[in-house]
């Protein structure tokens, strides 16, 4: 009977370089994340960085008005930049994204209110 012979392991199956073993991504925990909603889309969730949320959610608080007729979108976004944290927001980046995403969710929460008789719409803090 002949003897079978044995191949020889893959080279494909190689460790991973130590370049790749020292760039792994750090998960973020959950205690770094927090649920956000959207008014425009009821039930639907998802979960964003909890320290660039709290930063947006004290500057776009701090910007809007209390009562009516309150800020359009547009007047939102120039206001908001000068009150984000450098360290979270460098040079803006990304402050347009993040104000809608927290307007959405302040809404949503009934801490912002639309107003639609407004044109072009209209948001400021509740009562």
């Amino acid at each position: 009977m002949p003897s079978a012979k044995k191949k020889a392991p893959s080279a494909r199956k190689q460790a991973p370089s130590a370049a790749k073993q020292g760039k792994k991504k750090q998960a973020k925990t959950r205690d770094e994340r927090v649920v956000v909603e959207n008014v425009m889309s009821p039930g639907r969730t998802i979960t964003i960085d909890a320290k660039k949320y709290t930063a947006m959610k004290r500057a776009l608080l701090k910007v809007l008005p209390k009562k009516a007729p309150g800020l359009t979108q547009a007047e939102m976004w120039d206001a908001v930049p000068a009150h984000l944290p450098e360290a979270e927001f460098p040079g803006g980046a990304k402050a347009g994204w993040w104000t809608k995403c927290v307007q959405l969710d302040l809404e949503a929460k009934g801490v912002v209110v639309r107003e639609t008789s407004a044109k072009p719409l209209r948001w400021h803090r509740a009562k």
